[in-house]
């Protein structure tokens, strides 16, 4: 579904998957059974009666707490029961990508008492002892996350926005990046990010500010200035962004697809859905092969010249169809003191995406260079 739109009623026709109560009673309703249907992170402690009685055979029940007599006869029908994981701090099998209030439930405690940094907690214990049960739970995660944004995402015009984490709240380039979400979110494209601070906040921040007049932005801008980095304090970096939010509440909807694998680095709250990775390789292709309308490239360090590459790659060979439009912004950086773009117009000279990428001085100008690529 298009982040903009509310969930579509679930018929049954092309979709297995079942991910939340009422599609549950849904489809029991309309077809009487549970066969083959794959039935995600759902609490069906109270459907005990419907379990006893249903037809579950080649059903999936993926992390569903339910009464044990109903687990029982669901085995015994053929169906695979997968139970609830005690003890951690996220959900392997979820249907749903995150919210900014479920990551950061707890704040109030500060920002260690949160699910998202308990979950990197939970990673720096788990990623190097070898264990293949730890190793497991992170990639049915990652494949449950990648399902959920899938669905998210059919039929939006995805545009990403690159950059680097370092630009701090106060400056002008990161007003500058807010600027440039809003104005994509405001042409009806679908605003996706890395899902950090700095230029990703940014432009999330943007996106979140496009049904507001100019003067909510400014304000935003200077309520969160108080808090420029999130460092010393992750605390007070992300409560100032909560503060931007409870006075503005029911903002625009964005995209961030960050990843524990660089945990120090929290999440920014301001994109409605965070798809939240604990492999970094497939959060960085996956965001990029969702792109579908290209990617603005803001300066950056490493991980953004790598992600003008990763991004390149497939424009180059065609492996993910016609290529898709790339707008670096600030030529200095970018051709003296990273010169990724003498390299990139190199790779793509005389191949087709040759007329689908450009470098311009000003981040004004990414929107009108992004439309003239065909964004």
């Amino acid at each position: 579904m298009h982040p903009t739109t509310p969930a579509q009623p679930f018929d049954g026709s092309h979709d297995r998957e079942i991910e939340s109560l009422a599609e549950f009673d849904e489809v029991v309703a309309a077809h009487g059974t549970l066969t083959h249907f794959r039935v995600q992170s759902v609490d069906l402690t109270d459907r005990t009666d419907a379990l006893l009685s249903l037809d579950t055979s080649g059903a999936v029940f993926l992390g569903c707490p339910m009464d044990p007599a109903a687990a029982a006869r669901a085995r015994a029908c053929g169906a695979l029961v997968f139970p609830p994981v005690p003890g951690l701090s996220f959900d392997p099998y979820r249907g749903h990508v995150y919210s900014p209030d479920e990551l950061f439930a707890s704040l109030d405690e500060g920002y260690e008492a949160t699910p998202d940094a308990r979950t990197y907690a939970w990673f720096q214990r788990t990623k190097a002892d070898g264990d293949i049960f730890g190793s497991m739970l992170r990639s049915i995660h990652d494949d449950a996350v990648s399902d959920a944004l899938d669905e998210l995402l059919v039929g939006a015009r995805v545009v990403g926005v690159m950059g680097g984490h370092a630009m701090a709240r106060g400056t002008e380039e990161y007003a500058g990046a807010a600027r440039l979400g809003r104005e994509l979110a405001r042409a009806g494209l679908t605003v996706a990010t890395g899902g950090g601070p700095g230029a990703m906040e940014a432009a999330n921040l943007g996106a979140y500010a496009a049904p507001f007049d100019a003067g909510m932005l400014t304000e935003a801008l200077r309520i969160l200035a108080k808090a420029p980095k999130f460092t010393p304090s992750v605390t007070d970096w992300a409560r100032a962004a909560f503060e931007v939010r409870a006075a503005w509440p029911d903002g625009g909807p964005s995209v961030a697809v960050p990843t524990w694998f660089y945990g120090h680095e929290p999440p920014n709250p301001f994109a409605a859905h965070i798809a939240k990775y604990f492999s970094n390789a497939t959060r960085e292709d996956g965001l990029l092969a969702r792109c579908t309308a290209g990617v603005v490239f803001l300066p950056g360090a490493a991980g953004t010249v790598q992600e003008i590459f990763d991004n390149a790659t497939p424009n180059y060979y065609e492996s993910r169809g016609e290529p898709t439009p790339m707008v670096l912004v600030d030529r200095a950086h970018w051709t003296q003191r990273l010169p990724a773009w003498p390299l990139l117009r190199s790779l793509a000279r005389e191949r087709s995406m040759e007329s689908r990428i450009t470098l311009v001085d000003r981040i004004e100008e990414a929107p009108e260079a992004l439309k003239r690529l065909g964004g």
